[in-house]
């Protein structure tokens, strides 16, 4: 059989991180010392490394983050509270292989959001899926599924998912028909997978935020318990980054 027959075998197999490496091995003398194993294991490895890139593509991109945020890119110096040591603790994610919660609050613009999309980063680059939502939007969504017949695969594919970005939560408060829909979600996600809530609101404020106190009650009850809390203070990181911060303002001369 000739390569390029052997190539297009590789290709119906859908094999092309193995077909770039015999490409590179052919044409490059760095492998000519190899042994046939050696050489071998190296194209494997190539493939195995080409689909784990392509798995992570797939999981980012369902995520729909909503910052492309990774955790190198996190500056730490800036003062809003944030500790490195227990943040990149929070970055082994081993929370959301304990299937916990975390809540992430603080004041407008301290970066919650973009920390959060960092974890959510992580948390995809170690095999777990992701989707990232504001609060309103899930809300949205659940509601239109109820009104269209795909409620139930809506609830099967969030219950699937490993961690559930939920921001801006209570930024608006939540009605009770709202309230009724996000808990019957975290009864689903009770113990079983992750969340992770960022809001502007400390924790002792989310009650009133609820319109109805039973189930404003039973949706805490399911939160609160489980969860880690990473509470930011300080300015707002777009007051701090913008490069307007130093221009002087001159008032329009009077005619």
């Amino acid at each position: 059989m000739n390569e390029q027959i052997v190539v297009e075998k590789l290709r119906e197999l859908r094999l092309s991180g193995f077909i770039e490496g015999i490409i590179e091995q052919r044409t490059s003398s760095r492998y000519a010392d190899l042994c046939f194993d050696e050489r071998l294991g190296m194209l494997v490895e190539r493939e195995c490394m080409r689909r784990k890139n392509q798995q992570l593509e797939r999981r980012i991109k369902s995520a729909k983050l909503r910052f492309s945020a990774n955790i190198e890119s996190i500056d730490f110096k800036v003062e809003r509270g944030l500790s490195k040591n227990l943040f990149l603790e929070l970055g082994t994610c081993q929370w959301v292989k304990e299937r916990k919660l975390l809540i992430l609050t603080g004041p407008t613009g301290v970066g919650k959001s973009f920390l959060a999309c960092a974890l959510g980063d992580q948390a995809c680059k170690l095999g777990y899926s992701v989707l990232y939502s504001r609060a309103s939007d899930l809300i949205a969504e659940l509601l239109l599924a109820k009104t269209d017949g795909s409620f139930k695969s809506l609830r099967s594919r969030l219950a699937k998912v490993d961690l559930l970005i939920i921001d801006e939560w209570l930024r608006d408060p939540l009605e009770a028909t709202h309230a009724r829909e996000f808990l019957d979600l975290t009864d689903d996600r009770f113990r079983t997978a992750s969340c992770l809530f960022a809001s502007q609101l400390p924790i002792p404020n989310w009650h009133q935020r609820i319109s109805d106190p039973t189930i404003a009650d039973a949706i805490l009850d399911r939160i609160i318990h489980d969860a880690s809390r990473l509470e930011l203070n300080g300015d707002s990181m777009r007051k701090i980054t913008s490069t307007q911060k130093n221009t002087r303002r001159f008032a329009p001369k009077a005619n």
